[in-house]
Formats: C-alpha cells, structure tokens, sequence
C-alpha cells in the first residue's frame, strides 16, 4: 500500500492543478484522492510520530511505527523473530465463552463492552461477525490490543483507548489573570463577531452546543450564551415583522391552505415522534411547514437548540425553496435558513433551517450516524421513492428508538399515506387541501382537432392498413400496445377525418417534436398570456426543440418570447432564471425535464405541455443489465404536471398522447430501488455499519428482489470493496469516502497506482457526471466545434488525455 500512496501523492498537487479546468465532480475526487493518499503515506520520517530513519530506523523513531526505533523490517531474519513474537502474544479465542457476553450485552442495559486483549486478526474477525449477528457494532482500537462492542455506531477513532496519548486529562498550572482570560474564551468561544456578508450585521453569530449543562446539574456559561442568543434569534425575527413589505407577505402567507392547518400541524409535532403529511399542490407546505417550527422554536426561546433539516431530491428545489422562505423572512439566503448541495452551499453561524439533497443527508450520517444536534427532520416528496430517500427511510425507522427528542415529518402532493403510515408504526396522518384555479385538460386527439395538426407517419407507404403489422418491426411497451390494439375509426368517430388519419399515424415509441413545436405556436396566436411549461424526457429532446423554435419564424421573436431550458445538468445559476418575470410583452416558454414536476414552482405558468414520459433507470437482475429509457410516467407524476398550471390563475394542460394512455398509465411510478443496481446502496449499508446488506434492505417499504442485492454483493466482491464475510474491505472503505460508483471510484485508485490518474480522472468525470460539451445552452455553436475537434481521426480519443 505504500506504492499507492506514494504514487497518489506524488501526482495529487498536479491533479488539483489539473482539475481547475474539468468539472467540480473532479476537483472533489482529486481532493478526496490526496486526502486518501496522505492516510497511505509511507512512514519515510520514521512512522507515524517517530523521527527519521525509514522503515530500519537509522535516525531512531521515538516513538513512531514500524519505522521507528530498532525495528528492522528489511531484514528477513530480524522480521522472522518479530513475527513470532507477534504470534506468541495472541490469545486464544473461546468462541463459546464470547458469544454468551456479547449476548449478555445486548440483553442487558450497558451500552457498550470495552475489551483490552489481542486475539489477532482472525479473532478480531469472528468477534467482529458474532457482534454484527447480534445486532451491535464492533471495532478494533490501538492496533487491536482494545476491541469495543457497542449498542450504537462507533467512531473510526478513540483517544481514550489509545496508549500512545496515555489520560486524556491533564492538570495544568496557570496563574490567576491567566486563569481568568481562559474563563472568558471559554464564555464566548462559539461567539463569532463581525459580517461576513453570510449573515446579518446588526448583532453577533452564534454557534450553540446542545449540551451545555454540567453531569451534576449546574449551569455553564454557554447556558446563558444560549439563552442570549436565543434571545437575539427573537429580537431579529420579531424586527424582520417591520420591514417594509412584511404586511404583503403575511396576508399572502395567510392565503395559503397551509397557514390555516399551522395550529394542527405544530400540535402534531410537538406530540408524535414522526407524522405523514399529505398536500395538495398549491397548498404552501413545502415552504411554510418548516418555518412554522422555526418561528415556534425561536419564539419560545428555543432557536439555539433548534436545528431543523429538510430534505429534497432535487438540488434547484432546495436552493429555489431556501431562497422563497428567506425571502418572505426578510432576510438573506444564508442567514437563518441557507441550503446545502453537491459542491455548493449557502450557510451560516446563524442557519437554523437548512435544505439539502437526500444525498448531502446520507453522508452525514455517515460522520453522524445519530444525528446529533438535528432537532428537527422534514422529508420532502416522499411519493418519488427515488432509492436514497427509501435507503433514508429505512435508516430513520431504526434510528428513532435512539433518539426519542427527534421529530420527523415526512411530506408529500400525492402518496399513498396509509403505506408510510404503517411502515411508522401507524403514525397519524394529516391533510393539508390544496389551492389552484381550475385547470382544462386537453388529450392528443382534441388537441389535433384544435390545431388541425397532421402527424406524418415513418410508414406511410407501408404496404398495408394494419396498424399491428406498422408496429409490429417496432419494440413497444405494454400501455403504448394497449392503444395499438384500439380501433381508430369506431373509438375516435366523433373527430373529423383529418384526426382519426393522425391517430392512425401517431407512435408512442418517439416524441414528436414537431407536435410540440406546433402546439406551443398555436397557444402563443391563439390563447392568450401566460408562460408555457414543457415537460421534455431530457437534454437531447431540448437542444432540438431550441433549434427547431430558433427556426420558426414566428416563435424566435426574442421582444415576443424568452424561451429558457431547464435541466439538473445546468448550473444552479442559469437554472434560477426560471423563476424570474419576463417584461410586459414578452412569453416565457420553459422547456424542462421532469425536475420541473414537484417542489419547485414558477408563478406564471398558465400553459403546460406534457409529452407523457421521463427518463428512468431500469435494472434486468437476471441479466444484470441497467440502461436509461424514456417510459410512461405515472397517473401520479400527469397530476403533478397538470398541478404546474392554475397556479395563479385557471391554466390549461395539453396531453400530447391520447386519453387511453393516461387511463392505462400505473397509479405510482416503481419506486427506484426496485429497478436500478444496488452496489452503491449496499456500499453505503455497509459504511454504516447497517449488517448485512439483504437483512437491511428487507426492512425497506417495498424491498428489492434477493436477487438484485446478492448480484450487487458478488460486483463489490469482485472489485474487492467487499471480503468473502462482506465486510468492507481499506478498498471498500476509500471508495465510500468517494461519490463516486464503486466501479469507477476503483479505476481512480488504480489511475492513481499506476501513474495515469490524470486520464483517469478524465474518464471517471465523463462516466460519472454531466458531459462538458452540454452547457451552457448560449454557447451551443462553441460547444459543437470542440466535439469536432476530438472527432479529427482514429487517435482523438486517446490524443484528448
């Protein structure tokens, strides 16, 4: 391991340089890639504390490792006697003897099991087995001489249990003036004064510990810094109450369905450890339930102990909700409420509200599997499953016994709350009504007889009427077969001829852009204003509508129509324009995937067009095989859509497929962890110290199929992530660290070990993140000519490193 390490160091510094000009993804794995590095560094100055003289100890080592002192691990004969000195310390394991203590711990009210002998590897092994068998966690400190059975997880480090640095409590003599001086640092060490353009300037920033009392009752002085800053949390929101404007936005808070449901809702809270919420859309809960509990908590002179949390799955809808609730407080984004994403935040000292990606959550726990600190937990858009937020899920259940002062809440516009209900233990539910103005659906087959639009078939010159022999050289879905099987001239007789040939024509499989293109000219000259929202399946679809609007000479009127695009590859800044009004005059059209669906919401859409599709991963575990294929969305997702419109005034909603498919359409969408790969969750399962990956994901609301976990098990063993007991092996550990696929996360290592982690680099952002020729959108025509040039001959793809 020293090789890679020494490799990984010596490249890292021009890694970092390197990554400056390639994505964000890059520069956080090179960083990450030094930092595991520096934990492999060789021991050339002597191991971990000693002097100098490498691995002989020439220099002598102090008190350093294997390379300190008179070790001589370059000699064979000297390594040999060392090696049997070694051996001769360990004990004998009695397997029988353990077992019954470690089942006596866990019976019993101790917390943990501190034992100071040396049973060796294997011993630490099967110890390490009998406790995870058992339900409790284990780990080996100062170089196994100190194993640990605990009932909770266990940091990677103790001092208490660590020789080299004897008690961890000293006495140490001052003076009385010195004395005094640290008194008062320690009075005020998580004071931090000034502005630093985060937070406000009209008084000091806080840091708060949550355990502030003494073990015999008595009172610190960072009681009284809490209380002090709790008051001033209050004196600040009561004066943000007086700005100018504040009256508007508390009669438009009051307006919402949400604020009328305030009482109930905090009363909930405050009595159940966990409680469903289901909203309608439009009903505010996404930005006023959070801050109900922090207006209570700083009201009632709770704000330095509060730490509320609310999860997204998406990162514009946690910085574009942060943003919302900061605005109708008065305040800067950053100061009380901020958010967190990947490789982005907005925070502070002051923050007591904090929006984050599921993802930002997980790795948290990783550092803080208990959560300490967070007071308050919001779940948001649960009725999505995406396979972090059931991973969370899981997690929340099992950690609730342990922290019985947590509240959770969990969110949603459309879910089925009886099944998160039971799954909490039949936790009560609450239902917020929703709020939009009426909304007129149109389906392809009206929409064609509005338009006189006639859809032009790939098979026009087919030999034959037969719409089943048209399909039958086509692969199709099973709801998109349902409407092959339709008979066009009998279901459709009420619509003119023109409508019934289009119907005919119309293919599931395929998008029609030029339907979109067509739809979107004939509301801007025929129905009146308002933005129109497109529901696109992703980045492809977008570019060409862009170049097809670009061409229309109707529609390319940049005084007439602003049109923008909307995609999770964009940067957070160019996504932030959506939000924005345009002149008077001029149309706002949206083209978006289906981030646009939930959480999110732009004020003046009056129009969508909803193409009836969104990407989604889907997993063969008998093939193990995953691809990314646009498919019919759910029942579920076409109400979300449709909820976009009305939001300000009636809408409208134009289906571009026919009413049959939206009847044939699932209720729900497949939640994500039944239909993706599971190495990375079972990665994570096991960085958590959850036990055995099948027996943790078994408890998930919908589980995924045995067989899907044991192939994703067998590719973390066979990558070496994971050992023959699927325990996480120093490989498995370093790959968690990176966010990263296992896969990928492994060819960064090995770049590093065989001095190519430059290409390696390159190649893991292209795997792993958004394509550097995507964005932005202006700068189309530059991106392109840079595509041709990797594309001159046989050898651009190896002359691009």
């Amino acid at each position: 391991m020293s090789s890679f390490g020494a490799n990984l160091c010596r490249v890292s510094c021009n890694t970092l340089r390197w990554c400056s000009l390639r994505h964000p993804l890059v520069k956080r794995v090179a960083t990450s890639a030094s930092a595991i590095a520096m934990s492999y560094r060789p021991n050339s100055r002597g191991g971990r504390r000693g002097g100098g003289g490498g691995r002989g100890g020439g220099r002598g080592g102090g008190g350093g490792g294997r390379g300190g002192g008179q070790q001589r691990w370059w000699d064979p004969q000297w390594r040999a006697e060392r090696l049997r000195q070694m051996a001769a310390e360990v004990e004998k394991l009695d397997e029988n003897e353990w077992f019954n203590k470690i089942k006596q711990l866990k019976e019993g009210s101790q917390l943990e099991l501190v034992v100071k002998r040396n049973f060796g590897r294997d011993g630490q092994n099967i110890l390490a087995n009998m406790a995870h068998k058992q339900g409790l966690y284990f780990h080996a400190y100062n170089k196994g001489k100190a194993l640990v059975f605990s009932k909770v997880p266990l940091p990677d480090y103790r001092a208490d249990l660590d020789d080299r640095h004897g008690s961890t409590q000293k006495e140490i003599k001052m003076s009385t003036e010195t004395e005094r001086r640290v008194e008062n640092l320690l009075s005020n060490k998580m004071r931090i004064g000034g502005n630093d353009g985060a937070g406000p300037s009209n008084f000091q920033k806080i840091i708060t510990s949550t355990d502030a009392s003494t073990l015999d009752g008595t009172k610190t002085a960072l009681d009284f810094d809490n209380k002090e800053f709790s008051a001033q949390l209050r004196d600040l929101q009561n004066s943000k109450k007086l700005r100018p404007g504040a009256k508007d936005l508390q009669s438009f808070r009051e307006k919402l369905p949400a604020f009328k449901a305030k009482d109930e809702f905090l009363k909930a809270v405050m009595s159940n450890q966990v409680i469903v919420i289901s909203g309608e859309t439009g009903c505010g809960k996404t930005t006023q339930l959070p801050q109900f509990i922090l207006e209570e908590e700083i009201e009632n002179l709770r704000g330095a102990h509060c730490n509320i949390i609310c999860t997204q799955p998406r990162r514009i809808s946690a910085i574009s909700v942060a943003a919302r609730i900061a605005s109708e407080r008065g305040e800067e984004l950053g100061e009380t409420v901020g958010y967190q994403i990947r490789m982005e935040s907005k925070r502070s000292a002051l923050t007591r509200l904090l929006f984050c990606t599921t993802g930002v959550l997980l790795r948290r726990l990783i550092e803080e599997p208990d959560l300490r600190g967070v007071s308050h937990l919001l779940v948001d858009e649960i009725h999505e499953r995406g396979m972090n937020e059931d991973f969370l899920i899981i997690i929340l259940r099992d950690l609730l016994p342990r922290r019985p002062d947590l509240r959770v809440i969990l969110m949603s516009a459309t879910i089925n709350a009886d099944l998160f209900s039971k799954y909490f233990n039949s936790t009560p539910i609450m239902h917020i009504p929703g709020f939009t103005f009426p909304v007129q659906e149109f389906f392809l087959e009206e929409i064609l007889e509005k338009t006189r639009y006639k859809i032009k078939s790939e098979y026009d010159n087919f030999q034959g009427n037969s719409r089943r022999k048209r399909f039958a050289w086509q692969k199709t879905d099973p709801i998109t077969e349902i409407f092959e099987e339709v008979d066009i001239e009998t279901t459709y007789q009420k619509y003119t001829a023109a409508t019934r040939q289009s119907l005919e024509a119309w293919s599931g499989s395929q998008l029609d852009l030029d339907l979109v293109e067509n739809t979107i000219e004939y509301i801007c000259r025929s129905e009146g204003d308002g933005a129109i929202l497109v529901f696109l399946t992703g980045w492809d679809e977008i570019s060409n509508l862009l170049d097809k609007i670009k061409s229309n000479n109707f529609l390319r009127n940049p005084r007439k129509f602003l049109v923008l695009p909307l995609h999770g590859s964009m940067s957070t800044v160019n996504q932030r324009e959506i939000f924005d009004r345009p002149p008077n005059g001029v149309r706002k059209i949206v083209l978006a995937t289906n981030i646009a669906e939930c959480s999110i919401t732009v004020d003046d859409v009056v129009y969508v067009i909803d193409c009836g599709k969104a990407k989604e991963t889907s997993y063969d575990a008998l093939n193990k095989l995953a691809c990314l294929l646009p498919l019919w969305i759910s029942k579920a997702s076409a109400h979300q859509r449709r909820g976009r419109a009305g939001r300000v005034q009636p809408g409208f909603c134009y289906r571009l497929y026919p009413k049959i498919i939206h009847d044939s359409m699932p209720q729900y969408q497949l939640p994500e962890i039944l239909r993706t790969p599971l190495q990375e969750l079972c990665l994570n399962v096991k960085t958590l110290q959850l036990g055995e990956a099948g027996t943790f994901l078994a408890k998930a609301l919908q589980p995924p199929d045995p067989l899907s976990v044991q192939n994703a098990i067998e590719l973390l063993k066979t990558i070496g992530a994971l050992d023959d007991r699927e325990e996480l092996t120093p490989l498995g550990q370093h790959l968690s660290k990176l966010p990263l696929d296992p896969n990928i996360g492994k060819m960064l290592l090995m770049g590093s070990i065989f001095q190519c982690l430059d290409s390696a680099l390159t190649i893991a952002s292209a795997l792993a993140y958004r394509s550097p020729f995507v964005l932005p959108i202006t700068m189309k025509e530059e991106a392109d000519a840079v595509k041709r040039s990797f594309a001159g001959d046989s050898c651009s793809s190896a002359e691009s490193f």
